[in-house]
């Protein structure tokens, strides 16, 4: 299914002094806050993950120690990292503006698949994007001949340029040895890859000759800067669900250092851009800024293929870690918008970690984007981090749909309700964590 890969784009900006020009032309049933696990030796790993489980809570607990010390000791001084253009493919819209309006509405996008008979499948419903265009965006012959994955995150790709003001004189005064990007996917192009093993098993002849560039996730990073001409950092990054937030780390890293049925997750499909600058580099320029990077951080849980550490100990890390970079204090997070994947390990042991992070907060709001669009795997947090940053733009943070039935011990009053709530964002938090113990937590806060 196209959907599976979704994808995203990460654009990286420093500083530079010029650029040559270059020619190239639902039924909702996501809930709030894992899996069937799989062993080889139940009774060794069980006895493993044991043993790891109290050394995973004592870094956790060191990392809060870390996090104080932080406060009162502030991170040296860095360059600052800003947000200044935003690009989405999605099912509920092609464009920040509609996207966020549809999400604060409460519409889902989650519907019956129309792109291809599913009709003997056990699940029929995805976040699929109905209606999608190219034009004006893509060149035709690329477009005919390209994965959906590509296309999506060239066109988002530059949507957020445009949005971000790069216009053709903007970009005449970049230096393209110092723009980067970023792509990364779960999968890559697999209806490309479908069609080459249909065809292999008529003969060889029947393959596309493009198929594997076509099909292989770093090809997206590579196409969009041949397309822009861009020289900088670009690598892909696939970290399953959590690859998003991985490509905004790196990409925020190499501009600070100068380089309902509750039975699992429904799938989306689509893109989401951010454009990432530098500071004074966005100011001489005249760009409108829409909310600051402050940091982040990406753990791994070291305790199993599909199923979250018990303790939520990965998490815990990973959050406090975030703050630690950050340089703020956790009092300072208001609203959390949760990976939340409506598996009940995955969502409770999440749920539990904010609470242990955040629940001293009589303020904090948490929800989750999938309940309308469905998992874009490695496109979510891309997507999520364009939804967290509308709600810091518009003081409005979108409702939690089809949460009819919170596990027992759950504060209802730290989610957002069915309908949108206004909320003064002092600074947000988005998670993204995946398959294999990857966690990435990201904050923005607005630019002051």
């Amino acid at each position: 299914m196209v959907a599976a890969s979704s994808c995203y784009a990460y654009l990286d900006f420093r500083p530079c002094n010029h650029y040559n020009n270059n020619n190239n032309n639902n039924i909702a049933l996501s809930s709030l806050f894992g899996s069937n696990s799989i062993s080889l030796n139940q009774n060794q790993s069980r006895l493993n993950r044991a043993t790891n489980s109290g050394r995973a809570m004592a870094i956790a607990m060191n990392m809060e120690n870390e996090a104080m010390v932080s406060k009162n000791n502030p991170p040296m001084e860095k360059r600052r990292v800003v947000v200044t253009g935003m690009g989405v493919e999605t099912s509920l819209g092609h464009d920040p503006h509609t996207f966020y309006e549809n999400l604060l509405q409460g519409n889902s996008g989650i519907s019956h698949i129309e792109d291809f008979d599913c009709s003997d499948f056990p699940t029929r419903i995805a976040g699929e994007i109905k209606s999608f265009s190219t034009e004006g965006w893509v060149a035709p012959k690329l477009s005919r001949r390209m994965d959906k994955f590509m296309l999506y995150l060239l066109t988002a790709g530059k949507k957020a340029l445009a949005d971000g003001g790069v216009t053709e004189q903007v970009m005449a005064e970049f230096d393209k040895a110092k723009c980067g990007v970023l792509i990364g996917s779960a999968l890559g192009g697999m209806k490309v890859f479908h069609e080459a093993i249909q065809a292999l098993k008529i003969s060889y002849k029947k393959m596309n000759p493009f198929c594997v560039p076509l099909a292989t996730t770093n090809m997206g990073s590579a196409m969009l800067a041949v397309d822009l001409g861009w020289m900088g950092p670009n690598y892909s990054i696939s970290s399953a669900c959590a690859t998003s937030n991985f490509c905004i780390l790196n990409s925020a890293n190499h501009i600070i250092k100068g380089e309902a049925n509750r039975d699992g997750f429904v799938i989306g499909e689509g893109a989401g851009v951010l454009l990432l600058e530098e500071l004074e580099h966005a100011k001489k320029r005249g760009a409108t800024i829409y909310a600051e990077f402050l940091g982040g951080s990406f753990t791994c849980d070291a305790y199993h293929m599909t199923e979250p550490h018990p303790d939520g100990a990965g998490v815990i890390i990973c959050i406090e870690r975030a703050l630690a970079h950050a340089g703020i204090p956790k009092e300072q997070i208001n609203y959390v918008n949760a990976h939340a994947t409506s598996t009940p390990a995955g969502d409770l042991k999440e749920y539990k970690a904010l609470v242990h992070c955040f629940g001293q907060n009589p303020e904090l709001k948490v929800n989750s984007t999938k309940s309308m669009i469905g998992h874009l795997l490695g496109a979510a947090g891309a997507v999520e981090a364009v939804a967290t940053v509308q709600a810091i733009r518009t003081g409005w943070v979108h409702p939690n749909i089809n949460l009819d039935n919170p596990e027992n011990g759950v504060d209802t009053k730290l989610l957002v309700g069915s309908k949108k709530e206004r909320l003064n964002i002092k600074a947000a938090l988005s998670n993204s964590f995946g398959f294999g113990g990857h966690n990435s937590s990201i904050i923005f806060a607005p630019y002051k």
